[in-house]
């Protein structure tokens, strides 16, 4: 039985591709937050439908806690 109320994953190859369009620096995926991170930049990318938005006035700034995590 699959769960019903997951969000749907994004591409696994997909995110092995992309990077920040800030800093061009690797991201990371916070599958619990449904945010791909970036710490260089330190702005977290909102995943909506297994979408990626990788626009920098979509994205949310991390503050100094979750920067260092």
């Amino acid at each position: 039985m699959s769960d019903e109320t997951a969000p749907p994953r994004p591409d696994p190859k997909l995110l092995e591709i992309l990077v920040c369009p800030v800093t061009k620096g690797p991201l990371d995926y916070d599958a619990a937050a449904q945010e791909l991170i970036s710490r260089s930049a330190r702005l977290a990318y909102p995943i909506r439908n297994g979408i990626p938005i990788m626009l920098p006035e979509e994205a949310r700034e991390l503050g100094d806690e979750e920067a260092k995590r």
